[in-house]
This record gives structure tokens, sequence and C-alpha cells, in this order.
């Protein structure tokens, strides 16, 4: 495509969901498209467009050429927090308010330049899907989930239709009633009610996170195809059953692996990291034996009491293992998330504490040997493709689906119990370190490595010749 006049260059609108684990994967796939030749516009939130800039630094947004930022209102208050706004809230807002200043920048963008030829829209911003509509483009969405957990939001219907979900009350957080066993997803056996993303575990008929996922899913058969960040073999049972329901899917992941085959200068410099990442976690981590420590992140979401991270420091502590904990600036609810002095004191020679790190490199260097995670997608599947075994913590959404697949279907997890104790952390993390059970997932883990090598391999690979198709048949 290189060789066309610059006119003629498809022009891909790429537009994430305003959160740090939507703005990742969508940023690498928008990487991927001008490296093939498209002339992309990424559109942030005012908001996290501020975000990227105070810590990326002032010129970190000016692009490159034919790669620029953009920038729509998300349509709640200002705030000036560094941290993830509020998610019911930001649904509900970019619903309601987005698309009129969407329409008019897709409108600027064709009065300005070469004309908007695709849309690549996050899954949960379908509102996209009406512009597209309008301007006669294909638009593809780009559901950041797991297919797995994309499922068990196409299931939320089905769910509410056969009384499973609004709860009945409270006591069925507590009695048993989460571990009934659905038997009727398609591609998904033995899956429990509290291995469906988290938002079915409400008592309220009209709760917002409840609806919002299960319209927007239902919304994505309206587009021209889906992609996933996942790879056929991973997920070969749920993606089978998908594409019977919907427009053509296309796997393209682990798409950071199929990023590090470009070789770009000018692209690698564009980053998407909401916190100031710090580049000496790797330089410690350098200094440290092969597979001897554990990485603890919770992700950019997830937050916890200060009882549970007492119980997880001194779970930490206890296990006498090597660790590197990345504890963000809001990862406790309404409080500053401040460790015990004693703790500190403690695990000082064999603990290193950080606000943000570049995660990909830290789960490849060899020193980590495991994972503490929430199990969040991008976490997840980074995880899998470094062959690094995890123990999972998941807090909300579709990371309890991601859990039980981890566990269960991949062998290359334990779980955490959401109550968190700090003989149980102490115990798992001792066991995934040095136990025999951690020596079976380390093995499952580098199985499941290979496979991911495999699918992102050019040119055969079948992530790698997904994209291809995906650009081919859907975008151009």
């Amino acid at each position: 495509m290189g060789s066309l006049a610059i006119t003629e260059k498809p022009h891909a609108v790429c537009i994430p969901y305003p959160a740090q684990g939507h703005i990742n994967p969508m940023l690498k796939l928008a990487k991927f498209l001008h490296f093939r030749g498209f002339h992309v516009t990424f559109v942030n939130t005012e908001y996290n467009h501020n975000r990227l800039l105070k810590s990326r630094g002032p010129d970190s947004l000016k692009g490159i050429p034919s790669f620029q930022f953009k920038t729509i209102p998300d349509g709640l208050p200002p705030s000036n927090v560094d941290a993830t706004q509020d998610i019911p809230a930001l649904c509900v807002s970019t619903r309601k308010h987005c698309l009129p200043p969407f329409r008019d920048l897709l409108s600027n963008l064709n009065h300005d330049g070469p004309p908007v030829t695709c849309i690549v829209s996050d899954g949960v911003m379908s509102f996209t899907l009406d512009a597209a509509q309008e301007l006669g483009v294909p638009e593809v969405l780009f559901w950041t989930t797991s297919a797995c957990g994309f499922m068990g939001y196409v299931q939320y219907r089905n769910l509410i239709d056969k009384g499973l979900t609004p709860l009945k009350d409270e006591s069925y957080l507590t009695n048993g009633y989460l571990d009934t066993v659905i038997d009727w997803i398609p591609g998904m056996k033995g899956i429990r009610l509290r291995d469906i993303p988290s938002f079915i575990r409400t008592t309220d008929p009209n709760e917002i996170m409840l609806e919002f996922p299960l319209r927007e899913a239902e919304r994505a058969r309206k587009a021209s195809a889906l992609i996933f960040n996942t790879f056929d073999a991973l997920e070969h049972e749920v993606l089978d059953a998908l594409s019977q329901m919907f427009p053509p899917i296309y796997t393209i992941g682990p798409l950071h692996q199929l990023m590090s085959q470009i070789q770009d200068n000018d692209l690698k410099l564009i980053e998407s990291n909401l916190w100031k990442e710090e580049p000496e976690c790797l330089e410690w981590l350098d200094s440290k034996e092969p597979n001897s420590v554990v990485y603890v992140n919770f992700g950019s979401i997830t937050v916890m009491t200060s009882q549970q991270l007492n119980e997880f420091a001194w779970g930490l502590a206890n296990s006498n293992q090597t660790f590197l904990w990345i504890i963000r600036p809001d990862l406790v609810s309404g409080d500053a998330a401040i460790l015990p002095p004693e703790f500190v004191a403690e695990t000082k020679e064999r603990g290193l504490l950080a606000g943000w790190c570049p995660q990909e490199q830290v789960l490849s260097h060899p020193a980590v040997g495991g994972f503490l995670t929430h199990n969040g997608w991008n976490s997840t599947i980074e995880s899998v493709s470094a062959g690094v075994p995890m123990i999972c913590w998941p807090f909300f959404a579709e990371q309890q689906t991601n859990c039980r697949y981890c566990c269960t279907e991949w062998g290359i997890g334990m779980e955490i119990d959401s109550d968190v104790k700090r003989d149980e952390i102490e115990r798992l993390v001792k066991e995934l370190m040095e136990g025999e059970k951690g020596k079976e997932l380390k093995k499952k883990a580098l199985e499941w490595k290979s496979l991911a090598e495999e699918a992102t391999r050019g040119p055969n690979g079948s992530s790698f010749s997904n994209l291809d198709k995906m650009i081919t048949q859907a975008l151009l």
C-alpha cells in the first residue's frame, strides 16, 4: 500500500472506551493499521487526553505524519483526579452525550483531510455505529474482553429472562446460589453463576451495569466485524459458538506480540499510559535470579479496602518471597494507599513498591516467576503469552470469567477467596513459587506461551493472518 498517493490512503478513526485497559489495546491496533498504510485518527476523551499529556509530557500526543490524536468530551463534570472515572457514570455519559461530538469530529475530518473510510470502535462505544451508518463506512467493533467474557455479557438477556438475575435479595450473594451451574451457554461448559461477569450480582432490576453491557453486546450484531485480543487455540470452543451468532469474528491476539514484529521507531514513540511509568522496576529485576520474583498488580480500576491492602501486604511479607508490587495512588477506595511502616521495613530487602510500570516488559522479564493479578483481560493475555502462572483475585466485570478459565480450563492459575486473608495469600504465593502445584502451572503456562507465539508468527499464524483478513475483508 505504501506506493499509493497520499490522498488515497484509507483513513481509520479509532475510538477506545476511556479507560486504561481499553486505550492500550486500541492504540496497538491503531499502530498496526498505520503500519499497514492507513491514515489514523485516534480519539481520546478530553479528560484522558489531559491525563496522557500529564503522564507522558506536553509533546507526547503530537502524533507523527498520518497518525493524529483528536478529542471529544465525555459529558461528565470536570474532575482533576489522577484516576479512572466512575465506570457506571462513564457508561451512561458516553452513551448519552458522545454521539453528537463524534459526528462533528467525523465531519471536520472529512472536511480537512483524507476522507474517513472506516471506524474501529471499542465494543462498548456502540453509539459510533450510528455515525458509521450515516457516513456509509464499515465499522469494526473491538471488544477488549476475552471471548469467554464477551459470551458472558451476551447471555445477560437469557439470565434475566430465566429469572436468574437480578437476585431476589442480598442473601443470595452468600447462600451458595452463585454456585448454581448454568449448562446451556454454548461453548462454555460447567460455568457457574459466579463465573459470569459480576454485574449480575445485583438485586436492582434497574442496575445500569446490567443493562449497559447487555445492550452493547446486542448492538454488536450491527457491526461489519468483531475483533478480540485473543488467539484461536486459547478460546476455540467459545469462539466457535460466538461465530454462529455474530458478524465475522477475527482473533488478533496477543496484540503486543504482533506489535513486536513492527520495526518502526516513530510508532514506538506513541504510548498510552495514563500514569507515569517507573522504568527502575526493570533495572531492579535485572539484579534478581530467574523465576524468583512475584509480580503484583491489580490493574487500573480495581480498588480495595485498607484492610484488604493490609492482608495482601502481610501475606506477601510472610511468604518470604521477593516481590515487585505496583500500587496506584488510587488503589484504596476513598483513601490513600498507605502500607504499614512495619511491612515496608520488614520487606525492603526483597520487595520493590512502585506506582506504575511497563507491564509487558515486566511480565516477560526472566526474573518474574508468578503474577498476583485481578485478571483483567490485558493482564491475563500478557501473562499467558509470557508463560507466567497466576494467582487470581478477580475484582469485577468479566475478571471472574477470566479467573475461572485460568484456573479450570487453561490450568495456569489459582484463585484467592474474595475475602482476602494473609494466611491464604502466604500459602498460595509459596505454592506458586516453590510448590508442586506451582511447577505444574508453570509447565502449562509455557505450553500456552508457545501457542501464543505460534498464533502471532507470520505469515501463517492464525492471529497474524486474521489481522490481514480483517483489514482486507472488513475495513478496505
